[in-house]
């Protein structure tokens, strides 16, 4: 059985700030990578993001009531959707300051806000909650992912719902020391049964493979959860 939480890599450096771009060019291309031929960033984001609205409406109840987290917002790709789709309230969770900043002005919505990790904790201190959580293309970034699915867990209320998209295949950005190398690392470490581990399951399965080219392919996953 895959360990859930191996050891970290020694000889690698973890390199967030490849999450970092000037502007929305950059930032769509790190979101959604170019996989090859016939899935480049922006037939990815045409034919992926209304699909995983409908993903995301299937598997949360949201209404203009809601109040939900988005962890790992980027630009606010998702956000964005959901916000129009439902009348629902975002906050966004990124560690790159520059995504947060694109996000505000790309979702455009009084019902977002957009901060860092360290700014989310202390609202939930204070007693924040929120109703639904979603992360999409995320976890399998994470130096800690065991970190942040805790960290999502804390910030739901009782029976909080959660939606998860994320690829099997761990691909943290690192830099081998002593060469300056950048490179997408495997440190094994299994995020589904992490998420097991924390949450209820309820359902999952595999995207469609028309509308998420070449992710569903390499094993891309969906799970819906509750706390």
């Amino acid at each position: 059985m895959t360990n859930p939480n191996p050891p970290a890599q020694p000889l690698l450096h973890y390199h967030p700030g490849v999450f970092d771009h000037a502007d929305e060019k950059g930032a769509r291309a790190v979101i959604l990578t170019n996989e090859g031929e016939g899935a480049d960033t922006e037939t990815r984001w045409r034919l992926e993001t209304p699909y995983v609205l409908e993903l995301l409406s299937g598997a949360l109840k949201l209404g203009p009531d809601s109040l939900v987290l988005d962890y790992g917002c980027g630009i606010g790709r998702m956000a964005k959707a959901i916000i129009e789709a439902s009348g629902c309230s975002v906050i966004g969770v990124d560690i790159s300051a520059a995504m947060r900043t694109m996000a505000h002005t790309y979702v455009g919505s009084e019902r977002f806000l957009a901060v860092s990790p360290a700014q989310f904790d202390l609202l939930v201190a204070s007693g924040l909650r929120v109703q639904a959580a979603i992360s999409i293309w995320v976890l399998q970034h994470c130096l800690a992912p065991a970190e942040d699915i805790e960290r999502i867990h804390r910030s739901l209320a009782p029976q909080g719902e959660v939606f998860i998209l994320n690829m099997p295949k761990r691909a943290v950005p690192a830099v081998v020391p002593g060469t300056g190398t950048f490179t997408w690392a495997n440190d094994g470490i299994d995020v589904a049964a992490l998420l097991r581990g924390r949450f209820t399951l309820r359902a999952e399965g595999e995207p469609d493979k028309t509308r998420t080219p070449n992710m569903a392919d390499a094993g891309a996953f969906w799970m819906s959860l509750v706390r």
